[in-house]
């Protein structure tokens, strides 16, 4: 099996993309997790370039990595100047890693412009750094920045400047592809080209997605020869971001037959997209290939019918490879199939259910959905329209009515407060109590109402409330769909409620909540 060696550069060059901000503890978890998961190389940061960095490498001196090399990230020397005496690369040295990853430019464009230098002087910049830190016993990647444009622009000179990586004793030359600009046929002729200048050194690649083609790039560059890959997780990182590991490891690994990374852990590889996210306190994208919600999440009806009998029909590989999972969704384009796969999935009870059982909870999610709900990601509210629909529910409470006020004082104090009527088991509950604001005022009153009656509502909190306009040119008169998450010590579930008024829809969504516990339990 072909071995690819995967560079993980989110913690350097992932963080430099908007929104991205990471803690020195921050960057700690992460690279803990990459070198679990088997990356070979974790490029965490730049030693000298800001205080956070220095930080990082003294306290990674006291962690031991089983399958990754720490590797530090630098510029050339400095021009003029000698490497020796070089701040950057004297930084690398006291930083303790023992690989180390510098770029210097390969474009004569950057050379005259960035630099202003001369491309003599640029050649003697990269050989003298690369020189000084293999003197030093480090293991050094050489990152030719902007090589692909280079090439197309001076193929002469970029070739010189890899010639002079070559001469200084670097381990492998990463060609990047710093723009972002180029199509997989530029890189497979110029990657192809390139090794065939050097057939004995090791390559690399480095690609970046503002032609939406850093996975493809970097997959073509492997294809022709490269022996090592640059990303990160999730395809953070400047601009449009970097070429995205999350996509480039399956695609080698379960497609092209490399080795990567830990066998054993590809299935681990979901877990970890979401974990990146997770530190680095964003919203995944559930429409990520291979890692995100919504991979193998199938609507139609159709697709569903044929998913059932053969996965390989809308699947291009099994799910769970990757510890992803299907997802079968309820909506408006439902059909038998998707009801009946959504029944088993969530044990309902209507596998061997008629026709017309399963038409009449179609037709109700149908209507439904015409009226603004979405069932995608509000599962406990399907579940209980088709307990209901199939008269397998027995209302556990139902409401006499609710009032919320809301008042604001002269001290700008704001108060919510909310009185729920219930009828229970018979009994009539009036209750009030106050909150946050008013759906949290709304949410206290339900649970003060039934904890008595219903005591395993107590390990029931919400952990996500979204509010969507439904129909926004009807302005301050239009629908609005609440969607609440909530969680208990086992698992979690999504409600909805649809209604002009926020408050209104808010409380479909929380008494579908309680009744969707109250129901499994």
């Amino acid at each position: 099996m072909k071995r690819v060696l995967v560079f993980d550069t989110t913690l350097r060059d992932g963080s430099q993309g908007s929104g991205i901000s990471f803690t020195v503890e921050d960057k700690i978890k992460i690279a803990k997790a990459l070198d679990s998961f088997g990356v070979s190389y974790i490029e965490g940061g730049w030693p000298g370039a800001n205080p956070k960095d220095d930080l990082f490498f003294s306290q990674m001196q006291n962690v031991s990595f089983k399958n990754a090399k720490l590797t530090a990230f630098s510029s050339t020397r400095r021009k003029g100047s000698k490497a020796s005496e070089d701040e950057n690369l004297c930084a690398i040295i006291k930083s303790g890693v023992k690989a180390a990853c510098i770029f210097g430019k390969s474009w004569d464009l950057h050379v005259k412009y960035a630099l202003k230098t001369t491309n003599e002087e640029n050649l003697k910049m990269i050989f003298e750094s690369i020189n000084y830190l293999k003197s030093k016993k480090l293991e050094v990647v050489f990152d030719a920045e902007h090589y692909f444009d280079g090439y197309k622009n001076n193929k002469k000179y970029a070739l010189e400047t890899v010639q002079s990586a070559v001469d200084a004793g670097a381990d492998i030359i990463c060609l990047c592809e710093t723009n972002g600009g180029m199509l997989p046929y530029d890189i497979q002729g110029i990657v192809k080209e390139t090794i065939n200048v050097f057939p004995k050194i090791k390559f690399g690649v480095h690609a970046h997605n503002d032609s939406e083609c850093a996975v493809a790039n970097s997959i073509i560059a492997v294809e022709e020869g490269c022996v090592l890959v640059q990303g990160t997780i999730n395809g953070f990182g400047e601009r449009c971001g970097n070429a995205n590991l999350c996509s480039i490891i399956p695609a080698l690994e379960l497609k092209r037959g490399y080795n990567c990374v830990l066998k054993k852990n590809i299935n681990k590889l979901a877990e970890l997209s979401r974990y990146v996210d997770e530190i680095a306190n964003l919203i995944p994208d559930d429409s990520n290939p291979y890692v995100g919600e919504n991979a193998f999440a199938h609507k139609a009806g159709i697709h569903v019918s044929a998913i059932e009998r053969n996965p390989e029909t809308y699947e291009h590989i099994n799910p769970t490879l990757v510890g992803n999972e299907r997802r079968i969704l309820v909506s408006d384009l439902s059909g038998k199939s998707n009801i009946i796969s959504k029944a088993n999935e969530m044990a309902i009870g209507i596998k061997d259910a008629t026709s017309e059982k399963v038409k009449k909870v179609i037709n109700i999610v149908k209507e439904k959905e015409n009226n603004g709900y979405q069932y995608e990601n509000a599962d406990a509210s399907f579940f209980l329209i088709a307990k209901k629909a199939l008269g397998f529910f027995k209302p556990f409470f139902s409401l006499r009515g609710y009032r919320v006020a809301v008042e604001k004082d002269t001290g700008g104090n704001i108060v919510s407060e909310a009185t729920v009527k219930l009828d229970i088991k018979g009994k009539e509950e009036h209750t009030v109590a106050e909150g946050d604001g008013p759906i949290n005022a709304l949410d206290n009153c339900l649970r003060k109402a039934l904890i008595k009656y219903y005591p395993d509502i107590e390990d029931v909190f919400l952990t996500d409330f979204k509010v969507r306009v439904v129909n926004s040119n009807a302005n301050t008169a239009a629908k609005v769909r609440v969607l609440v998450e909530s969680s208990d010590t086992s698992k979690s579930w999504g409600t909805i409620g649809v209604s002009e008024n926020i408050i209104d829809a808010s409380w479909q969504a929380l008494s579908d909540s309680v009744e969707y516990k109250l129901l499994k339990k």
